[in-house]
């Protein structure tokens, strides 16, 4: 993360420099007009330092501006756009030392060639605002990128759930009480916990939480599952016993404040599901389910009620153990919503590890295949009479081909809608390859479907396809194109 001082350095080194050379200067004339060495110099041009008062004033005399217009840190419209990223609160916040790279480093290659940088963050610019990017949207792909460097696996976060369940007397063979989770929130760090509190606000709708940090008091939403409420006390409880500071009040997703807060939730969130799945616990029911030569979704089912967690839970959980225990490192996570039968299916969890598998992201509002079983289950349960009380859950295995070759075992599960809540599905795709077979032994199980998939339909060439939700608009564009390049290769080498 840049500081406010090496922003402000910056800045005023990238106005020094334009401005000498506005005024025809070299850096030797300069120097010597200003009574500093050349090295000098050249270190606040690169913002490196800051000069004193006095060499401001001096500067500022001989480049024929004021000493305010040079201390500002407004840059010329040339270097706006450098200007407007290095005073953003998404370069301030963005945590380059965790992908490897030195901030001073950054400030060099910008100090170096800023006509050159100015371009190229003006084009990141013009690509923000074209799709919509907001600050967020960098900070939650940054935790992407940041969970598929390390596997989605975090040993030290799995060893202080560990040391937790150890400290506070828990089974770590069963998941843990929930009671016994509320008495370690009122009892050790001051929580009062109220079930009616979030009662008078139907406004807020699918919000299932929010802490109150002045009073420690804990809002909870009525009717919750235990699924639901003892995710919600996990949480609490590593942000606590964590010490993690910048956090999110509600459990929903709400604009960020910061990469902190994002990073922040995401353990949280990891360590309450590493604490309601103890890894050794659920690494050997996985070896079980996964040894068995015929898939058997009852099994799987058996599971979810064992360790008395939601879908999106439990298929994350396994996201974080299937690479460290059983090799399996290509593999990816999605989660669907669907607000109601006529709405859009919405992508709003994605995960990929080792690669950018198939299927993806489409921000282009394109049809996502209904191939899918993420889709085909959702559409599924749209069958059934609306939930009133515990939602109803479906599950289900499909192999699914893609015409690129690529080939993945998608394990899927399901939730039907409420009143208040959208239908949810969640999948984890394993690349078919020889590490797959060998550790799942039903995966050439006849049961499991074998299906011809695509990303969408606007790119799909499969002909007569049954649930085809658009015209196969992109394909067709592409022929088009084909058809002129190919028409003006013609035209050019005729004789």
């Amino acid at each position: 993360m840049l500081s406010h001082g090496q922003v402000v350095r910056l800045i005023f080194g990238l106005k020094l420099r334009e401005l000498r050379q506005e005024r025809g200067l070299t850096p030797a004339e300069m120097a010597r007009a200003c009574d500093v060495s050349v090295s000098y110099l050249n270190e606040i041009e690169k913002g490196k330092k800051y000069p004193k008062a006095d060499k401001i004033l001096s500067l500022s005399k001989v480049l024929g501006v004021s000493y305010d217009q040079l201390v500002s840190l407004t840059l010329s419209r040339r270097l706006e756009p450098i200007s407007e990223l290095l005073q953003s609160d998404l370069l301030k916040e963005f945590p380059l030392e965790m992908f490897g790279l030195d901030p001073l480093r950054i400030v060099e290659l910008i100090a170096n060639a800023p006509a050159k940088m100015n371009a190229f963050i003006s084009t990141l610019f013009e690509i923000a605002r074209n799709y919509e990017m907001r600050q967020e949207n960098f900070f939650l792909a940054a935790l992407r990128s940041f969970q598929e460097m390390h596997d989605n696996y975090f040993e030290e976060l799995e060893q202080d759930a560990r040391t937790f369940v150890v400290e506070h007397s828990l089974a770590a063979a069963e998941p843990p009480d929930r009671t016994e989770l509320e008495r370690v929130l009122t009892e050790q760090y001051g929580y009062t916990l109220d079930r009616d509190g979030l009662a008078g606000y139907a406004h807020l709708g699918r919000l299932r939480s929010v802490f109150q940090p002045k009073s420690r008091r804990l809002l909870l939403r009525q009717g919750l599952s235990g699924a639901q409420e003892g995710f919600v006390l996990g949480r609490e409880l590593a942000f606590n016993y964590l010490n993690l500071k910048d956090r999110p009040y509600v459990n929903a997703s709400f604009p960020v404040r910061s990469f902190d807060e994002v990073l922040n939730n995401f353990k949280a969130s990891y360590f309450a599901g590493a604490l309601l799945m103890d890894e050794e616990t659920l690494v050997r029911d996985l070896t079980a389910l996964f040894a068995a030569k015929t898939w058997e979704p009852a099994a799987l089912l058996a599971l979810l009620t064992r360790y008395d967690v939601s879908p999106e839970m439990f298929m994350q959980r396994i996201t974080n153990l299937l690479p460290r225990h059983f090799g399996l490192q290509s593999l990816f996570f999605l989660r669907f919503d669907q607000a109601n039968a006529s709405a859009d299916y919405r992508l709003t969890k994605e995960l990929h590890l080792s690669r950018l598998h198939n299927p993806h992201g489409n921000e282009l509002h394109e049809h996502y295949c209904r191939r899918w079983i993420s889709v085909r289950l959702l559409a599924e349960l749209r069958q059934q009479p609306l939930a009133t009380g515990a939602p109803a859950y479906t599950l289900g295995a499909q192999r699914s081909r893609y015409p690129n070759g690529d080939e993945y075992l998608c394990l899927t599960l399901a939730r039907a809608g409420t009143a208040i809540e959208p239908a949810v599905s969640v999948t984890v795709g394993l690349l078919a390859n020889d590490t797959l077979r060998q550790k799942v032994g039903f995966l050439d199980d006849p049961a499991i479907i074998v299906k011809e998939v695509n990303e969408t339909c606007e790119r799909c060439t499969i002909p007569d396809c049954e649930v085809r939700a658009a015209a196969p608009l992109e394909v067709e564009r592409r022929q088009r194109q084909q058809e002129l390049q190919d028409a003006i290769a013609a035209l050019v080498n005729e004789v």
